[in-house]
């Protein structure tokens, strides 16, 4: 026993060390303050996991990781069995986190809507709210966390422009939308005004009357997905589910199949320039809002 304290003090020592020199490289490489609580939060968490079994980071394999990932699955089992989860989210996630990560240009597992299953999507729901944050989501290929921290005064009518808070993951802010959009924004904003809200949060919960939360974007989703069959809670397989992202994956994809040159892609979607010559490339900002209102598909709406 007395060993096995030495070898956690010994670990907690070296991973208190390594843990400042990981902050000290999200600082440098421009990660917001926001994600670096966040990312510190998830590893100590796994740290006090490895305290347990007297293990360093340096212990860490495979095996190390079923056993972490197996006490989460037992215990949303226990969560679905008694009623108090959906169903055992770790099951999906598996296949997932054990996958290499791939761009969105090369995803073909990821599912990916027809246009007209968009337009069957978009159309079926009758909630001005998720209503237009699907609609939003499709028109301009944005993330979750970047459609929850839109404001209306970042939507620029004279030329149906969006122009989004800085990230660390997008270079170029400004994003488009079209006609289909801005009825449903219209509609969505008439309704907003009507509710009082606390600030000026683009889209708001309608129980706080504050800022949309991410999981309530992504309840607002899942649940016409789920009545449409998109989306099966209960299926290991990643193209069975539909989220948030798929959005971006249906937006990029579409684009590109309608013609859409790829730089006018990458700009659209504010990929981060990875070679040096991109950095010379300039593209005209009327003709990407003409190109994009040429080749993004239309819903019915």
């Amino acid at each position: 026993m007395e060993t096995v304290d030495i070898e956690v003090k010994r670990a907690s020592m070296d991973f208190n060390e390594v843990l400042e020199q990981f902050v000290m490289d999200c600082q440098l490489r421009g990660l917001s303050e926001k994600t670096i609580i966040g990312y510190k939060s998830y590893i100590c968490t796994f740290m006090n996991f490895l305290a347990t079994k007297g293990l360093s980071l340096r212990d860490v394999d495979n095996q190390v990781l079923k056993e972490y990932f197996s006490a989460l699955s037992a215990l949303y089992d226990y969560l679905s069995f008694e009623g108090k989860a959906k169903s055992n989210i770790i099951l999906p996630f598996r296949k997932r986190y054990l996958r290499q990560y791939k761009d969105d240009f090369e995803d073909p597992q990821r599912k990916l809507l027809s246009i007209e299953e968009m337009a069957r999507f978009v159309n079926s729901i009758m909630d001005p709210r998720d209503k237009a944050m699907v609609v939003l989501l499709a028109k301009t290929g944005i993330r979750r966390g970047e459609l929850i921290r839109l404001d209306v005064d970042d939507i620029k009518w004279e030329d149906y422009s969006i122009t989004l808070k800085p990230t660390p993951k997008r270079s170029n802010r400004i994003v488009f939308f079209d006609e289909e959009c801005a009825i449903v924004l219209r509609r969505w904003l008439k309704v907003r005004e009507k509710l009082n809200p606390k600030d000026r949060a683009l889209f708001i919960s309608y129980n706080t009357l504050g800022r949309i939360s991410r999981n309530g974007v992504w309840n607002a989703i899942v649940k016409y997905a789920i009545r449409l069959g998109y989306h099966t809670p209960e299926s290991p397989r990643l193209e069975d589910h539909f989220g948030p992202h798929c959005f971006r994956h249906w937006f990029t994809t579409w684009l590109l199949r309608n013609g859409m040159p790829r730089e006018y892609v990458k700009e659209l979607r504010g990929d981060k320039r990875r070679e040096a010559i991109d950095i010379y490339h300039h593209i005209d900002r009327e003709e990407l809002r003409k190109a994009y209102l040429a080749c993004i598909p239309k819903l019915g709406i």
